[in-house]
């Protein structure tokens, strides 16, 4: 790889200097913290809830289980797991790790968090997030890794932090695999979304930067490979929605 390539980074379809993407984007989800369950919501007519529901699933949060929430933003992840742990009997020690200061104010205001359980809020680059080695049983990251300007360092991070037999769990939009879906979800992603951005959350233009850094994440195969190249086994890979959302699975061995 050359310098001038190493030195750049994808915001969204343009390319800026490394240094730059990680100020760009903290403006992005500073201008939409406020609105950002809401968005969630009416961009997916309410299907996020079902993909994230699936993912903590696929989890199995226990009583006693300590997990970083890497990009936990508002909460919505953490209070799934915290509230199933509670379901079966204790709580889950849960650490929600967050770049953005305005994300992590508006989770602390959600009625639900105070319900949940054992929740601590860390603000914290998922490139280096400060946790010890090794003292997590997994590690969760839902629709925030298309955005760090290394992946390779937040699998490194992940691999770091776990305990052996520890896991690390990826929920992210991802390469629609499903014929005809893929060109009616592109026509909606770049006509409606955008618009749907200036009118909710007064920033069509962050909305049209989180739908240009889906189609630059890596298709499901290729960021499998990126996971079992920082070192993290048995790496399996399920679709949502025909691909429109994926979820990644691996172990700490």
């Amino acid at each position: 790889m050359s310098d001038a390539e190493q030195s750049s980074a994808s915001f969204g379809f343009r390319d800026v200097p490394e240094g730059e993407k990680k100020g760009l984007v903290g403006g992005v989800f500073t201008s939409v913290a406020n609105r950002y369950d809401l968005m969630n919501d009416l961009m997916s007519a309410g299907v996020h809830r079902l993909w994230k529901d699936a993912f903590v699933d696929w989890l199995n949060p226990q009583p006693g289980m300590r997990v970083l929430d890497v990009a936990g933003g508002t909460g919505d992840i953490a209070v799934r797991i915290a509230k199933r742990a509670r379901m079966r009997g204790g709580d889950a020690e849960i650490v929600i790790c967050d770049i953005n200061p305005a994300m992590l104010e508006a989770g602390l205001k959600r009625a639900d968090v105070l319900e949940a359980g054992n929740i601590r809020w860390v603000c914290g680059d998922g490139e280096s997030v400060p946790i010890p080695d090794a003292s997590m049983d997994a590690f969760t990251i839902a629709f925030g890794i298309r955005n760090v300007t290394h992946i390779d360092r937040v699998l490194t991070e992940a691999r770091r932090v776990l305990r052996p037999g520890g896991r690390f769990l990826c929920l992210e939009f991802s390469k629609v695999e499903a014929p005809i879906l893929d060109s009616i979800y592109d026509r909606y992603s770049f006509s409606v979304l955008p618009r749907l951005g200036e009118f909710v959350a007064g920033d069509g233009e962050a909305y049209r930067y989180l739908v240009e850094s889906i189609r630059r994440f890596p298709p499901q195969a290729k960021f499998a490979k990126m996971i079992a190249d920082a070192g993290l086994s048995q790496v399996k890979v399920r679709n949502l929605s025909g691909g429109i959302a994926a979820m990644h699975s691996a172990w700490r061995i």
